[in-house]
């Protein structure tokens, strides 16, 4: 069995395969020193349903390919939002609108004040 790689590699991996499966506006957030679960966060966009669930699952393969095992995969049947937590590196692939709606890169990227006084 493989050592798990560092978080900046498994984030390379992760961005290059985005960038292969035409995924579209993918914002990384830097989550060191937000966050004790994970190191960064990955935010990106489909077209439709099955391109959505197409990226989660090269994303997946890639992952394993690489020696990362505990791969938790959520919304694969509906494919609107699917999450990939591979540990170092959280990645959320959206339909558009699904995304629009949730706006995750907003909740993450705000300053705590900003955030206390919504």
């Amino acid at each position: 069995m493989k050592a798990q790689p560092d978080a900046d590699k498994t984030l390379n991996m992760i961005l290059s395969r985005l960038d292969d499966m035409k995924a579209e506006e993918t914002v990384t957030i830097d989550l060191r020193g937000k966050s004790a679960f994970s190191d960064y966060m990955i935010v990106t966009t489909g077209r439709v349903n099955r391109h959505v669930g197409a990226i989660a699952e090269n994303v997946t393969k890639a992952l394993k390919e690489n020696g990362i095992k505990s791969i938790h995969v959520e919304g694969m049947p509906n494919c609107d939002w699917v999450l990939i937590d591979s540990g170092d590196v959280i990645v959320h692939v959206f339909r558009p609108e699904v995304r629009e709606f949730y706006n995750l890169e907003r909740l993450w990227t705000q300053s705590p004040a900003a955030a206390k006084a919504i």
